[in-house]
């Protein structure tokens, strides 16, 4: 896996991903940035969400339920000193779809967390991390 992150002006940054895209961050004013582009440590919470997300799916459609929505709303905390590493990680899984069970995805939720996850089980080196989850039945609606 590769990536180039290029300095474009003041605090911004464009990272171009070995997949050929790219992503745009900046830093806050009071750092020097214009506030045009996410932080840095906001696009590493927000790949630990889009990883568990995938992953969360992927397992509810490979067992073939029927999931027809998935939303992660993370909170962290970082430390006070540098290095600001995460220290306080959550997760809230709102989990959409026709009849699906609970104790199928808190499963779901269990594995990314435990084996398939990187980022966040990386995250979960410097972090205390936990996560809750809630299943919306949507049989019956049109």
């Amino acid at each position: 896996m590769d990536c180039t992150v290029k300095w474009v002006d003041n605090m911004g940054f464009i990272a171009e991903t070995g997949s050929g895209h790219t992503v745009t961050m900046d830093g806050a004013p009071e750092a020097g940035g214009r506030n045009l582009a996410p932080r840095p440590m906001e696009m590493m919470l927000a790949g630990a969400g889009g990883c568990t997300a995938y992953d969360v799916v992927l397992i509810l459609k490979r067992g073939r339920h029927a999931v027809t929505d998935c939303e992660v709303k993370l909170s962290a905390e970082r430390a006070d000193t540098d290095p600001k590493v995460f220290t306080r990680l959550h997760y809230h899984y709102t989990v959409k779809g026709a009849g699906l069970k609970e104790s199928v995805v808190e499963r779901a939720v269990k594995l990314s967390a435990e084996k398939y996850c990187s980022a966040s089980i990386m995250l979960g080196k410097t972090a205390e991390v936990t996560h809750s989850f809630e299943v919306v039945d949507t049989s019956g609606q049109v």
